[in-house]
């Protein structure tokens, strides 16, 4: 239930390019394939220039 609440709150947040855990802007990342972004609080993402958007980097991106 908590995590349906919260849901929607950061696809909004991301769609905006800012971190879902302390709201600061994202930076952008440069090239044509997917970049991987990692914001002043730790939470890493991954920055598609192609389409713009951001997502939170899975497992096997962190390494």
């Amino acid at each position: 239930m908590f995590k349906n609440m919260l849901a929607p709150v950061q696809a909004w947040l991301m769609s905006q390019g800012k971190c879902v855990g302390c709201s600061k802007p994202l930076p952008k990342g440069e090239g044509k394939e997917p970049v991987r972004v990692v914001c002043t609080c730790g939470r890493i993402y991954m920055y598609d220039p192609a389409t713009n958007k951001y997502r939170r980097a899975l497992l096997n991106e962190i390494k």
